[in-house]
């Protein structure tokens, strides 16, 4: 059943076109990633959704009593409750399930008994998620959610979104958090939206498959045109041939021509070239971390050597910020040793930074003011292009800019000083996913030392080759990627339990011995029944999948013989089709594998009985 339908949808602000005669539909308990580039139109969609802004023309249709709760980046409460009396008083989940779900992400009961006016922008930004799951609604727009969340109150929500049984639509730029909570993923990019099946690895792979096929008709099309061409040039001028010369020319110009759209531009961060430093970049000895007499970290030793990558990681509060602050200068240690080495300069950026931004600034005066004395406007106009700043942008005033694009603009004054030492304190918050990719690949080969904190995971994986860990007021360092780390903890957490069950399994093996003369009289009969019994139904179940091979196999030519005769949307729809198919029947041949060593186990089980 359809919660609600955009049909021939257009909306523009001024000469740009958002989306024009756009069409999608989201159904009753479906989860779906929102993607595409800064200012293609996400949040509008959902302003449209919830009619906090209008169509210029075209149709939205809702279901009956829908209930559509919206959680927008930017959270403006001003009442003067406590926070556990507007949910207990608005929400149909009762409050102590909400507290439940509120401890996942971080929430405290301190937090539940303060004034929503007198929380932080963080937590209140947390509250209102946990008063939009109060709602129970049939429908949740989430715009960027995990802002503002460590990862382990990510992990909570991405838990929570998995199991939640009504529908959401989710805008994110963390590619990992989309892959595990979305099942379909929706584009908004170049005037339309697009809906594919599939979480977002899935729809890359489409979109390149998609690509590749109409890269493929194009050419054969246009192979076709001009052998067409060469036909009609040759014989129109021969009376035996004028007749077939002249039916050619009227196949020539029924023939549509396919349109390679242009691919939308793409970010691509060049670094410049940081100074040479000493191998130790900074020391820190037997140092007090915090602010004034509150201590947040305690005897932190730790070197950072030339050309480290470190991802740093924590719960919030944990004190992330305070290490970087330090490192920064901006924050005095409360006890202990800094030293920077050989020609360290550090560059520090913080979502604050944009508050800097003199609003009457254009973007080319922000990143002027901020670039390296010897820095030439060319090499200014590289990093403002390739943070997308092209053309005309770079004449916009900072007042006009979205929250986005201000904080490229931040991200632009800091790589423009060249510094060797790069501290980032969440850079990826208000990126779009395009931006977040090349900042990871700019910084993956970044030439000077780069200490970053991070929620989205994928980014630090990509970019870090050790871990910090922040944890109960100590920091410690683990060589390797972020991946690394998730092992290495796992692999702790899982000690405990690995000791219950050795001790289990000794407990087991004396019970066996014990009774080895009791399980000489066991029913043999009965266990061969229950073995064979197993046997048939993998049988069974094993002549049913290759049956679905087979007839998708059909399928699957079919619709790649349709996709050399397809244009335009059609082919689309096709390509999507066929790849969907593909990855049926390896799904399908996977289990079919399973249970066939399954069906070898269980046959060589039964000749153990028999014997």
């Amino acid at each position: 059943m359809n919660l609600l339908q955009l049909h021939n949808a257009t909306k523009q602000y001024g000469a740009k076109v958002l989306f024009d005669k756009a069409r999608f539909a989201v159904n009753e308990s479906e989860h779906v990633g929102v993607i595409g580039p800064n200012g293609a139109g996400k949040t509008t969609l959902f302003k449209i959704l919830v009619g906090q802004e209008s169509l210029d023309s075209g149709e939205l249709t809702k279901a009956n009593q829908l209930r559509i709760g919206y959680l927008e980046q930017e959270s403006d409460w001003t009442l003067n409750m406590t926070a556990e009396d507007y949910l207990a008083e608005q929400c149909i989940k009762p409050i102590w399930d909400l507290k439940q779900i509120g401890k996942g992400l971080g929430l405290t009961e301190d937090h539940f008994q303060r004034q929503l006016t007198d929380l932080s922008g963080g937590y209140r930004m947390r509250m209102k998620l946990l008063y939009l799951i109060g709602l129970e609604p049939d429908l949740m727009l989430l715009d960027e959610p995990t802002n503002f969340l460590d990862l382990e109150s990510i992990l909570a929500l991405e838990k929570f979104l998995i199991d939640y049984k009504g529908a959401f639509l989710l805008i994110s730029h963390d590619r990992e958090f989309l892959r595990r909570t979305t099942e379909y993923t929706l584009e908004v990019e170049g005037q339309e939206i697009i809906k594919f099946p599939g979480h977002i690895d899935d729809y890359f792979e489409q979109k390149e498959e998609v690509a590749k096929i109409k890269a493929q008709q194009a050419s054969n099309q246009e192979a076709k045109r001009k052998h067409i061409q060469e036909f009609v040039d040759r014989f129109r001028a021969k009376a035996t041939k004028a007749k077939q010369a002249q039916s050619r020319m009227k196949q020539l110009d029924k023939m549509e021509k396919i349109e390679i759209k242009a691919l939308p531009v793409r970010s691509r961060i060049n670094l410049p070239v940081p100074i040479q430093t000493g191998k130790e970049v900074l020391v820190i000895k037997d140092a007090d971390l915090g602010y004034g007499d509150k201590t947040i970290l305690n005897s932190v030793n730790l070197i950072l050597e030339r050309g480290s990558r470190l991802g740093v990681v924590g719960f919030n509060g944990a004190g992330k910020s305070t290490l970087l602050k330090s490192m920064a200068g901006r924050v005095p240690l409360i006890r202990g040793e800094l030293k920077l080495g050989y020609q360290v300069e550090i560059s520090y950026f913080a979502q604050h930074l944009t508050e800097d931004l003199l609003n009457e600034d254009t973007v080319l005066d922000a990143l002027q003011r901020k670039a390296y004395r010897e820095t030439t406007k060319q090499e200014i106009l590289g990093i403002a292009g390739s943070l997308l700043f092209a053309g005309d942008d770079i004449h916009k005033k900072i007042k006009v800019l979205s929250g986005g694009e201000k904080t490229r603009v931040a991200l632009g004054q800091i790589l423009l000083q060249k510094k060797p030492v790069l501290l980032m304190d969440e850079p990826t918050n208000h990126l779009d996913f395009d931006t977040v990719n090349a900042l990871a690949e700019a910084l993956r080969h970044f030439a000077g030392t780069l200490i970053v904190v991070s929620h989205d995971r994928s980014f630090i994986n990509r970019v870090s080759n050790k871990i910090i860990e922040i944890r109960n007021g100590r920091v410690e360092v683990y060589p390797g990627s972020y991946e690394d780390y998730l092992w290495s903890l796992e692999k702790g957490a899982l000690k405990e339990r690995y000791q219950v069950s050795d001790e289990i399994d000794q407990k087991v093996k004396a019970a066996n011995n014990q009774n080895k003369e009791t399980d000489k009289k066991f029913n043999y009969k009965e266990e061969t029944k229950k073995i064979s019994s197993e046997i048939k139904d993998l049988q069974k179940k094993i002549a049913r999948a290759e049956e679905l091979i087979a007839s998708l196999t059909i399928k699957l030519d079919e619709q790649n013989t349709l996709l050399l005769t397809s244009q335009g949307q059609q082919a689309q729809a096709i390509a999507i089709e066929s790849a969907r198919i593909s990855k049926n029947i390896s799904e399908i041949e996977e289990k079919l594998i399973f249970n066939m060593e399954n069906l070898d186990l269980k046959e060589k089980e039964l000749a153990t009985f028999k014997q």
